[in-house]
């Protein structure tokens, strides 16, 4: 099956999606969501998807910003522009770079599912061509000293929000699977929960210093502070707020 990724700001707008297409009969499925550019920068290594809807209005990280970093990193990800009727042609005029589609919102279940049609023939063509290829060997190999110096660079850097698996194992030479793999062996951590890690760890000390929730979160390279604030409760096991509080009762 294919893989689907929906990132819209608007959590109507992907429960709409997810429920008004038929994925299985696309022989897709949806495997991931995200409310702004930045949430989807940091999980889209996990979601690994073959396309992304992507909103062109989102706070943080707009749809043009997204495109433009994905096509970079991603250069096979099919992306499918979603924009309301008054930017429609600023998106057309803002994006020359390999969007495959640009689709109106409110969505067409008929229109999306024809989109997703061609797309998927798309797919299906570089699959073919791809399979008589032979497997690239990767001539790099990692060694524990690489980590250690991969593990340095991220903790030198996590305050950059565009930083993820991908841009790093591009710095290094490496492909992002084999670094996610060898990541995981040497550190016994998956990439995104060390650089999640680092940036808990430095949000944590902030929430002791009392510094505010929104500031926090840009310093810590996750400007968006609603993501930040899951990630900080996942992490922690409570709010932020709630830790600042904890810190202030204790001294």
């Amino acid at each position: 099956m294919y893989r689907v990724m929906l990132i819209d700001d608007e959590e109507s707008a992907r429960k709409l999606m997810r429920a008004s297409i038929n994925w299985e009969e696309l022989d897709m499925e949806v495997v991931g969501e995200a409310a702004s550019g930045i949430e989807a920068i940091n999980v889209i290594d996990d979601m690994k998807p073959d396309i992304a809807f992507v909103d062109i209005s989102m706070p943080f990280m707009n749809g043009i910003e997204f495109t433009e970093l994905a096509t970079k990193r991603y250069p096979n990800l099919i992306i499918i522009i979603m924009t309301a009727i008054d930017q429609f042609e600023y998106a057309r005029k803002c994006v020359s770079l390999p969007v495959f589609e640009y689709m109106l919102k409110p969505i067409v279940r008929a229109e999306v599912t024809a989109t997703l049609a061609s797309a998927k023939a798309k797919l299906d063509a570089e699959h073919v061509k791809n399979e008589a290829l032979p497997e690239p060997e990767n001539t790099n190999k990692i060694e524990a000293s690489t980590i250690d110096q991969i593990k340095m660079y991220i903790e030198s850097n996590y305050t950059d929000s565009k930083l993820n698996l991908t841009s790093v194992a591009q710095y290094f030479g490496f492909s992002a699977s084999y670094l996610s793999r060898k990541f995981k062996q040497e550190t016994g951590k998956n990439f995104v929960e060390y650089l999640t890690e680092c940036r808990m760890n430095a949000a944590m000390k902030l929430a002791a210093a009392n510094i505010k929730m929104f500031k926090a979160s840009d310093e810590v390279g996750i400007p968006d502070p609603n993501y930040f604030g899951r990630c900080f409760k996942k992490y922690a096991g409570i709010s932020y707020s709630e830790y600042v509080s904890m810190k202030n009762l204790k001294d």
